[in-house]
Protein backbone atom coordinates (compact mmCIF):
# COMPACT_ATOMS: atom_id res chain seq x y z
CA UNK A 1 0.00 0.00 0.00
CA UNK A 2 1.92 3.29 -1.30
CA UNK A 3 1.69 5.93 1.70
CA UNK A 4 3.42 9.23 1.84
CA UNK A 5 6.65 7.79 3.27
CA UNK A 6 6.97 5.80 0.19
CA UNK A 7 6.57 9.01 -2.23
CA UNK A 8 9.47 10.62 0.15
CA UNK A 9 12.01 7.53 -0.54
CA UNK A 10 11.27 7.40 -4.37
CA UNK A 11 12.05 11.10 -3.99
CA UNK A 12 15.26 10.47 -1.86
CA UNK A 13 15.99 7.69 -4.76
CA UNK A 14 19.18 9.11 -6.52
CA UNK A 15 20.50 6.41 -9.10
CA UNK A 16 23.47 7.01 -11.58
CA UNK A 17 21.35 5.73 -14.12
CA UNK A 18 17.86 6.70 -15.41
CA UNK A 19 14.54 5.01 -13.69
CA UNK A 20 12.31 3.08 -15.97
CA UNK A 21 8.42 4.36 -13.76
CA UNK A 22 5.50 2.11 -15.98
CA UNK A 23 1.78 2.88 -14.25
CA UNK A 24 -0.97 0.47 -15.68
CA UNK A 25 -4.16 0.59 -15.91
CA UNK A 26 -5.67 -2.67 -15.33
CA UNK A 27 -9.28 -2.52 -14.06
CA UNK A 28 -10.87 -6.00 -14.64
CA UNK A 29 -13.69 -4.16 -16.07
CA UNK A 30 -12.05 -2.73 -18.64
CA UNK A 31 -10.63 -5.65 -20.45
CA UNK A 32 -8.51 -9.32 -18.96
CA UNK A 33 -5.60 -10.01 -17.71
CA UNK A 34 -4.13 -10.83 -20.91
CA UNK A 35 -5.39 -7.60 -22.65
CA UNK A 36 -3.60 -5.59 -19.98
CA UNK A 37 -0.54 -7.87 -20.55
CA UNK A 38 -0.23 -7.23 -24.23
CA UNK A 39 -0.72 -3.27 -23.48
CA UNK A 40 1.96 -3.03 -21.51
CA UNK A 41 4.31 -5.47 -23.84
CA UNK A 42 3.25 -2.39 -26.10
CA UNK A 43 4.39 0.45 -23.90
CA UNK A 44 7.49 -1.84 -23.15
CA UNK A 45 8.83 -1.69 -26.49
CA UNK A 46 10.05 1.51 -26.24
CA UNK A 47 12.50 0.50 -23.50
CA UNK A 48 13.59 -2.83 -24.89
CA UNK A 49 17.08 -1.53 -26.42
CA UNK A 50 17.78 1.28 -23.62
CA UNK A 51 16.61 -0.41 -20.60
CA UNK A 52 16.12 -4.18 -21.28
CA UNK A 53 17.10 -5.60 -17.71
CA UNK A 54 14.17 -3.47 -16.20
CA UNK A 55 12.28 -4.82 -18.97
CA UNK A 56 12.81 -8.16 -18.31
CA UNK A 57 12.48 -7.86 -14.95
CA UNK A 58 9.00 -6.09 -15.06
CA UNK A 59 8.01 -8.92 -17.56
CA UNK A 60 8.78 -11.72 -14.65
CA UNK A 61 7.22 -9.42 -11.96
CA UNK A 62 4.00 -9.36 -14.11
CA UNK A 63 4.18 -12.96 -15.08
CA UNK A 64 5.45 -14.73 -11.80
CA UNK A 65 4.71 -12.29 -9.02
CA UNK A 66 1.93 -10.29 -10.03
CA UNK A 67 -1.65 -11.13 -8.07
CA UNK A 68 -4.20 -9.19 -10.25
CA UNK A 69 -6.23 -8.48 -7.44
CA UNK A 70 -5.89 -3.95 -8.19
CA UNK A 71 -7.78 -1.74 -10.42
CA UNK A 72 -4.23 0.04 -11.42
CA UNK A 73 0.05 -1.01 -10.94
CA UNK A 74 2.90 1.05 -10.38
CA UNK A 75 6.56 0.26 -11.28
CA UNK A 76 9.57 1.50 -10.62
CA UNK A 77 13.24 -0.50 -11.91
CA UNK A 78 16.71 0.28 -12.32
CA UNK A 79 18.85 -2.74 -12.62
CA UNK A 80 22.13 -0.79 -12.37
CA UNK A 81 21.12 0.18 -8.56
CA UNK A 82 19.46 -3.24 -8.10
CA UNK A 83 16.42 -1.24 -7.49
CA UNK A 84 12.58 -2.56 -7.92
CA UNK A 85 9.45 -1.18 -6.49
CA UNK A 86 5.75 -2.18 -7.18
CA UNK A 87 2.21 -0.29 -5.69
CA UNK A 88 -1.09 -2.36 -6.41
CA UNK A 89 -3.44 0.04 -6.12
CA UNK A 90 -7.23 0.26 -5.76
CA UNK A 91 -8.07 3.24 -7.73
CA UNK A 92 -6.92 3.52 -10.90
CA UNK A 93 -4.04 5.26 -13.00
CA UNK A 94 -3.56 6.17 -16.39
CA UNK A 95 -1.35 3.86 -18.16
CA UNK A 96 2.25 5.67 -19.31
CA UNK A 97 5.73 4.98 -19.07
CA UNK A 98 8.85 7.15 -18.63
CA UNK A 99 12.43 6.68 -18.39
CA UNK A 100 14.17 9.43 -16.96
CA UNK A 101 17.21 10.31 -14.21
CA UNK A 102 14.97 9.55 -10.99
CA UNK A 103 11.31 8.19 -10.62
CA UNK A 104 8.50 9.93 -12.21
CA UNK A 105 6.37 10.60 -8.98
CA UNK A 106 3.63 13.27 -10.09
CA UNK A 107 1.05 10.15 -11.04
CA UNK A 108 1.42 9.36 -7.04
CA UNK A 109 1.90 12.42 -5.67
CA UNK A 110 -2.01 12.90 -7.73
CA UNK A 111 -3.22 9.50 -6.43
CA UNK A 112 -2.63 10.96 -2.66
CA UNK A 113 -3.46 14.20 -2.77
CA UNK A 114 -7.00 13.18 -4.02
CA UNK A 115 -7.41 9.57 -2.61
CA UNK A 116 -4.79 9.33 0.53
CA UNK A 117 -6.19 9.25 4.53
CA UNK A 118 -10.08 9.72 4.11
CA UNK A 119 -11.91 9.56 7.85
CA UNK A 120 -15.68 9.18 7.14
CA UNK A 121 -17.84 9.00 10.46
CA UNK A 122 -21.97 7.74 10.48
CA UNK A 123 -23.56 9.38 13.34
CA UNK A 124 -26.70 9.15 14.61
CA UNK A 125 -28.39 9.87 18.55
CA UNK A 126 -26.50 6.55 20.05
CA UNK A 127 -23.30 6.41 18.49
CA UNK A 128 -20.77 6.06 15.52
CA UNK A 129 -18.85 4.38 12.83
CA UNK A 130 -15.74 5.23 11.99
CA UNK A 131 -13.94 4.51 8.93
CA UNK A 132 -10.46 5.20 7.48
CA UNK A 133 -10.25 4.94 3.98
CA UNK A 134 -6.48 5.13 1.96
CA UNK A 135 -6.51 5.04 -2.26
CA UNK A 136 -9.70 3.97 -2.38
CA UNK A 137 -9.22 0.64 0.78
CA UNK A 138 -10.64 0.24 3.76
CA UNK A 139 -7.81 0.61 6.08
CA UNK A 140 -9.93 0.11 9.69
CA UNK A 141 -13.06 0.66 11.41
CA UNK A 142 -14.27 0.96 14.32
CA UNK A 143 -17.56 2.29 16.61
CA UNK A 144 -18.89 3.55 19.71
CA UNK A 145 -22.24 2.94 21.30
CA UNK A 146 -23.80 4.87 23.87
CA UNK A 147 -26.99 5.04 26.13
CA UNK A 148 -30.07 4.20 24.34
CA UNK A 149 -32.52 7.32 23.53
CA UNK A 150 -35.88 6.13 24.84
CA UNK A 151 -38.56 7.96 22.70
CA UNK A 152 -41.55 9.68 24.59
CA UNK A 153 -44.61 6.93 24.39
CA UNK A 154 -48.08 9.24 23.07
CA UNK A 155 -51.46 9.02 25.35
CA UNK A 156 -52.00 8.73 29.15
CA UNK A 157 -51.43 10.70 32.45
CA UNK A 158 -48.08 10.34 32.33
CA UNK A 159 -47.77 12.06 28.99
CA UNK A 160 -49.29 15.32 30.24
CA UNK A 161 -47.29 18.04 29.41
CA UNK A 162 -45.53 19.58 32.49
CA UNK A 163 -45.89 16.48 34.64
CA UNK A 164 -43.31 14.75 36.39
CA UNK A 165 -41.99 11.98 34.12
CA UNK A 166 -44.24 13.52 31.56
CA UNK A 167 -43.83 14.74 28.16
CA UNK A 168 -41.26 17.80 28.91
CA UNK A 169 -39.24 15.48 31.20
CA UNK A 170 -38.97 12.98 28.82
CA UNK A 171 -38.05 14.93 26.05
CA UNK A 172 -35.47 17.17 28.19
CA UNK A 173 -34.22 13.52 28.94
CA UNK A 174 -34.15 12.42 25.50
CA UNK A 175 -32.08 15.69 24.56
CA UNK A 176 -29.49 15.21 27.54
CA UNK A 177 -28.80 11.63 26.51
CA UNK A 178 -28.26 12.60 22.70
CA UNK A 179 -25.57 15.44 23.96
CA UNK A 180 -23.83 12.53 26.35
CA UNK A 181 -23.89 10.34 23.46
CA UNK A 182 -22.77 12.48 20.52
CA UNK A 183 -19.94 14.18 23.16
CA UNK A 184 -18.93 10.90 23.47
CA UNK A 185 -18.81 9.86 20.00
CA UNK A 186 -16.54 13.12 19.46
CA UNK A 187 -14.48 12.46 21.64
CA UNK A 188 -13.70 8.82 20.02
CA UNK A 189 -13.61 10.22 17.12
CA UNK A 190 -10.80 12.90 17.43
CA UNK A 191 -9.10 9.95 18.96
CA UNK A 192 -9.33 8.14 16.43
CA UNK A 193 -8.58 10.66 13.11
CA UNK A 194 -5.54 11.59 14.55
CA UNK A 195 -3.89 8.31 15.67
CA UNK A 196 -5.10 7.82 11.79
CA UNK A 197 -3.53 11.05 10.59
CA UNK A 198 -6.75 11.59 8.62
CA UNK A 199 -5.95 14.53 5.99
CA UNK A 200 -10.01 14.90 5.32
CA UNK A 201 -13.26 13.99 7.24
CA UNK A 202 -16.62 13.23 5.90
CA UNK A 203 -19.67 13.07 8.30
CA UNK A 204 -22.68 10.86 7.37
CA UNK A 205 -26.30 10.87 9.01
CA UNK A 206 -28.70 13.22 9.44
CA UNK A 207 -28.34 16.95 8.95
CA UNK A 208 -29.24 17.78 12.64
CA UNK A 209 -27.09 15.28 14.02
CA UNK A 210 -24.01 15.34 11.18
CA UNK A 211 -23.84 19.66 12.96
CA UNK A 212 -24.45 18.56 16.29
CA UNK A 213 -21.47 15.84 16.18
CA UNK A 214 -19.29 18.37 13.88
CA UNK A 215 -19.61 21.38 16.41
CA UNK A 216 -18.31 18.90 18.93
CA UNK A 217 -15.04 17.88 16.85
CA UNK A 218 -11.87 19.84 17.62
CA UNK A 219 -11.23 23.12 15.54
CA UNK A 220 -8.14 21.36 13.43
CA UNK A 221 -10.66 18.32 12.59
CA UNK A 222 -13.50 21.03 11.94
CA UNK A 223 -10.80 22.37 9.13
CA UNK A 224 -10.93 19.19 7.72
CA UNK A 225 -14.15 18.26 7.48
CA UNK A 226 -15.21 18.63 3.49
CA UNK A 227 -18.96 17.94 3.60
CA UNK A 228 -21.74 15.72 4.95
CA UNK A 229 -24.61 13.34 2.96
CA UNK A 230 -27.10 11.47 4.75
CA UNK A 231 -26.45 7.78 5.04
CA UNK A 232 -27.94 4.61 7.12
CA UNK A 233 -25.74 3.75 10.32
CA UNK A 234 -26.38 -0.18 8.75
CA UNK A 235 -24.66 1.14 5.68
CA UNK A 236 -21.83 -1.26 4.31
CA UNK A 237 -17.78 0.15 4.31
CA UNK A 238 -18.34 -0.53 0.15
CA UNK A 239 -21.75 1.84 0.44
CA UNK A 240 -19.95 4.12 2.67
CA UNK A 241 -16.42 4.11 0.62
CA UNK A 242 -18.57 4.99 -3.00
CA UNK A 243 -20.48 7.73 -1.46
CA UNK A 244 -17.52 9.22 0.32
CA UNK A 245 -15.30 9.40 -2.23
CA UNK A 246 -18.05 10.86 -4.51
CA UNK A 247 -18.27 13.64 -2.11
CA UNK A 248 -14.88 13.73 -1.93
CA UNK A 249 -13.96 14.69 -5.05
CA UNK A 250 -16.67 16.65 -5.86
CA UNK A 251 -15.27 18.99 -2.89
CA UNK A 252 -11.37 18.51 -4.20
CA UNK A 253 -12.47 19.96 -8.00
CA UNK A 254 -14.30 22.92 -6.12
CA UNK A 255 -11.13 23.60 -3.64
CA UNK A 256 -8.84 23.23 -7.23
CA UNK A 257 -10.85 25.67 -8.80
CA UNK A 258 -10.42 28.01 -5.59
CA UNK A 259 -6.80 27.80 -5.39
CA UNK A 260 -6.72 28.37 -9.60
CA UNK A 261 -8.71 31.50 -8.94
CA UNK A 262 -6.48 33.00 -6.32
CA UNK A 263 -3.47 31.84 -7.99
CA UNK A 264 -4.60 33.89 -11.15
CA UNK A 265 -5.79 36.75 -8.83
CA UNK A 266 -2.66 36.77 -7.27
CA UNK A 267 -0.38 36.95 -9.80
CA UNK A 268 -2.51 39.71 -11.66
CA UNK A 269 -1.68 41.67 -8.61
CA UNK A 270 2.03 40.87 -8.20
CA UNK A 271 1.26 38.91 -4.92
CA UNK A 272 1.41 35.79 -3.67
CA UNK A 273 0.73 33.85 -7.31
CA UNK A 274 2.89 32.97 -10.59
CA UNK A 275 1.25 31.51 -13.57
CA UNK A 276 2.91 30.09 -17.00
CA UNK A 277 6.01 28.01 -17.05
CA UNK A 278 8.85 30.08 -16.61
CA UNK A 279 7.85 32.52 -14.19
CA UNK A 280 6.65 29.04 -11.98
CA UNK A 281 9.88 27.45 -12.64
CA UNK A 282 11.72 30.78 -11.46
CA UNK A 283 9.69 30.81 -7.82
CA UNK A 284 10.62 26.89 -7.63
CA UNK A 285 14.37 27.88 -7.68
CA UNK A 286 13.85 30.24 -5.34
CA UNK A 287 12.51 28.19 -2.96
CA UNK A 288 8.68 30.31 -2.87
CA UNK A 289 6.26 27.64 -3.68
CA UNK A 290 3.98 26.48 -0.81
CA UNK A 291 1.76 24.70 -3.90
CA UNK A 292 2.04 24.27 -7.00
CA UNK A 293 -0.67 24.04 -9.39
CA UNK A 294 -0.62 22.06 -12.89
CA UNK A 295 -2.80 20.52 -15.36
CA UNK A 296 -3.31 17.09 -15.62
CA UNK A 297 -0.98 15.25 -18.13
CA UNK A 298 0.98 18.43 -18.89
CA UNK A 299 5.15 17.90 -19.66
CA UNK A 300 7.61 20.53 -20.86
CA UNK A 301 11.17 20.26 -21.83
CA UNK A 302 13.35 22.46 -19.87
CA UNK A 303 17.13 23.64 -19.00
CA UNK A 304 18.92 22.73 -15.50
CA UNK A 305 22.10 24.04 -14.69
CA UNK A 306 24.87 21.73 -13.74
CA UNK A 307 26.31 24.35 -11.09
CA UNK A 308 23.20 25.78 -9.08
CA UNK A 309 20.17 23.57 -9.87
CA UNK A 310 18.86 26.42 -11.46
CA UNK A 311 15.52 24.84 -13.63
CA UNK A 312 14.16 27.02 -16.27
CA UNK A 313 12.11 26.70 -19.80
CA UNK A 314 14.73 28.89 -21.73
CA UNK A 315 17.67 28.01 -23.82
CA UNK A 316 20.00 30.35 -22.64
CA UNK A 317 24.07 30.26 -22.45
CA UNK A 318 24.79 30.70 -18.98
CA UNK A 319 23.23 30.42 -15.87
CA UNK A 320 22.15 33.95 -14.69
CA UNK A 321 23.01 32.78 -11.25
CA UNK A 322 26.03 31.20 -10.91
CA UNK A 323 27.78 31.01 -14.61
CA UNK A 324 27.17 27.24 -15.24
CA UNK A 325 26.33 25.59 -18.04
CA UNK A 326 23.17 24.07 -18.83
CA UNK A 327 21.71 20.40 -19.89
CA UNK A 328 18.20 19.99 -21.56
CA UNK A 329 16.18 17.93 -19.69
CA UNK A 330 13.05 15.76 -20.93
CA UNK A 331 10.15 16.88 -18.36
CA UNK A 332 10.90 20.36 -16.28
CA UNK A 333 7.81 20.14 -14.96
CA UNK A 334 8.40 16.35 -13.37
CA UNK A 335 11.50 17.93 -11.80
CA UNK A 336 9.90 21.34 -10.49
CA UNK A 337 7.23 18.24 -8.83
CA UNK A 338 9.99 17.04 -7.36
CA UNK A 339 11.85 19.84 -5.95
CA UNK A 340 8.69 21.26 -4.43
CA UNK A 341 7.84 17.91 -2.54
CA UNK A 342 11.22 17.61 -0.86
CA UNK A 343 11.06 21.42 0.13
CA UNK A 344 8.18 20.05 1.99
CA UNK A 345 5.52 22.06 -0.26
CA UNK A 346 2.34 20.58 -1.75
CA UNK A 347 1.54 19.61 -5.40
CA UNK A 348 -2.00 19.97 -6.97
CA UNK A 349 -2.59 18.01 -10.23
CA UNK A 350 -5.43 19.95 -11.68
CA UNK A 351 -8.13 17.97 -13.92
CA UNK A 352 -10.66 20.15 -16.47
CA UNK A 353 -9.97 23.02 -15.53
CA UNK A 354 -10.00 25.44 -18.13
CA UNK A 355 -8.47 28.38 -16.03
CA UNK A 356 -5.66 26.77 -15.24
CA UNK A 357 -4.99 25.80 -19.21
CA UNK A 358 -5.52 29.09 -20.58
CA UNK A 359 -2.94 30.47 -18.18
CA UNK A 360 -0.21 28.32 -19.05
CA UNK A 361 -1.23 25.09 -17.31
CA UNK A 362 0.74 25.63 -14.70
CA UNK A 363 1.53 27.86 -11.66
CA UNK A 364 1.78 27.97 -8.31
CA UNK A 365 0.49 29.81 -4.70
CA UNK A 366 3.41 31.23 -3.17
CA UNK A 367 5.02 31.55 0.52
CA UNK A 368 6.07 35.17 0.47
Amino acid sequence: MLNEQDLKDLLAFRPRSPVLSVFLDIDPTEGSATTHKLRLRQMLKEFAESAPQDVERIDRYIEHEFGWRSRSLAIFACAAEDFFRTYPLAVGLRSRARRIDRPYVKPLADLLDNYGDYGVVLVDRQGARLFHFHLGELQEQEGTLGETVRHTKRGGASALFGRRGGSAGQARNQEEVTDRNLKEAARFASSFFQEKRVRRVLIGGTEENAARFASLLPKRLQSLILGTFPMDMTATASQVLEKAMEIALRAERDREDRMVMEAITSAAKGQEGVLRLEETLHAVHAGRVQTLLLSDGFRAPGFLCGGCGHLTAQRLARCPFCGGSFQEIEDAVELAVRHVLAAGGDVEVVHDNRRLNDAGRIGALLRY
